[in-house]
């Protein structure tokens, strides 16, 4: 069954009162030196959170962060910033937990009162060293379920992935959704199953490998792809342009030539650009079209005539998916052609979906956190529903 076909229960399905309700929440954000960079993951988890306070539950949040594969990643990703900035979004004491088993969680837990918060700590401490949480070990899952009465999913960022802080807890209590990720299956589902038409795609970043299903998906429904970044190369070399040093997937040449062959109309491509000769910031930059590169550029941006051409597509449009920068947006020689996207795309008056990842994060870097209709919170969890693959994190999750 495909999961826009069911209905998951809620949150709001439950009676939360006086219960320990298990959040798992994705709040994997990025922290330097004990700072939290960018804390749009914290704040898209509290609205959850929050309903769960005020119905009088004990909340208790999982969360991973990072990867954990040595005693030095446990010291850097660790929750506790994070539970910081929780207690101020949520105006409440957030007591954090520095452990992920054992006597201090259980007697943490046990002399809880309603309304109390728990984060505890980074559920990928059991990573290191045998991968408990992200094998989904049977006994983690059992030990975490045990902790809780009801269990609610609203980590959409790892939806597809089988873990013991998601799969292994919702196979054994009784589980439901949070807001966030009802918000994201309405949007990636609903909105886009059934686009308002003109439906446009844009889709950027260098690698076209892991995306070749979601374009083959997309290309059926759609009635434009604006390509941009390394898979707009990829398409240029198959059309057989010199792209000088530029960065393409050999290996998704023949796939590229099939999908022009076939979609020659639907698909367009850039027709200018900006380059340097490594890619690297700070460099001098170099405008050309595309048909005349010189020799040891490489393209890292699209330029104006492409962006002139991208907006006529962009203003014609009812619904917008976007995955992907268009050029190398964290270089700020090279942010040019995304933010001039997002612009259009705000002006637009399409409803605009951004797939998660880097489009996500350059679209906030931007300023444009709040100009579309929703901007997901999971980059390859976005791909794969848009794909029709189950997300194992919801597919276990009760019918309503």
């Amino acid at each position: 069954m495909k999961m826009e076909d069911s209905m998951k229960k809620t949150i709001k399905d439950f009676d939360l009162l006086n219960k320990r309700v298990i959040i798992r929440c994705d709040l994997n954000v990025p922290i330097k030196d004990g700072v939290i960079l960018d804390d749009n993951r914290i704040r898209s988890s509290v609205k959850t959170i929050k309903y769960a306070i005020d119905n009088n539950a004990k909340v208790i949040i999982l969360s991973h962060l990072g990867r954990v594969s040595s005693e030095e990643d446990k010291i850097k990703n660790s929750l506790y910033p994070v539970s910081i900035r929780l207690s101020e979004l949520l105006n409440t004491k957030v007591e954090f937990i520095d452990e992920t088993r054992g006597h201090v969680l259980e007697n943490a837990i046990e002399n809880m009162k309603p309304k109390d918060v728990i984060l505890v700590q980074n559920t990928r401490y059991e990573d290191y060293p045998d991968k408990k949480e992200s094998k989904n070990d049977p006994e983690l899952g059992k030990y975490w379920a045990s902790l809780g009465d009801i269990f609610i999913n609203d980590a959409f960022g790892t939806a597809h992935r089988c873990h013991a802080s998601n799969v292994g807890i919702a196979s054994i209590l009784p589980s439901g959704i949070g807001f966030l990720i009802e918000q994201e299956l309405k949007m990636l589902g609903d909105t886009l199953n059934n686009p308002k038409k003109p439906y446009l795609v844009i889709m950027g970043g260098a690698k076209i490998n892991d995306k070749i299903p979601v374009i083959e998906k997309l290309v059926t429904k759609a009635d434009y792809i604006l390509l941009g970044g390394g898979i707009a190369n990829t398409f240029l070399k198959a059309k057989g342009m010199d792209i000088k040093s530029s960065v393409y997937d050999k290996d998704s040449i023949s796939f590229a030539s099939n999908m022009l062959k076939k979609y020659e109309d639907k698909i367009i491509l850039p027709i200018d650009g900006y380059g340097s000769n490594a890619y690297q910031d700070g460099l001098e930059v170099s405008y050309s079209d595309m048909t005349n590169i010189p020799d040891g550029i490489m393209i890292l941006d699209i330029g104006p005539k492409t962006i002139k051409l991208f907006s006529e597509y962009i203003n014609k449009a009812k619904t917008v998916f976007w995955n992907g920068p268009v050029g190398v947006s964290e270089f700020s020689n090279f942010e040019y052609g995304t933010k001039q996207v997002c612009q259009t795309l705000k002006e637009s008056g399409a409803i605009v979906v951004v797939g998660g990842g880097d489009s996500a994060a350059a679209a906030i870097k931007f300023g444009y956190k709040d100009s579309f209709s929703h901007i997901s919170t999971g980059g390859g969890a976005s791909l794969e529903f848009i794909e029709g693959k189950t997300l194992p994190g919801i597919d276990i999750i009760e019918e309503k």
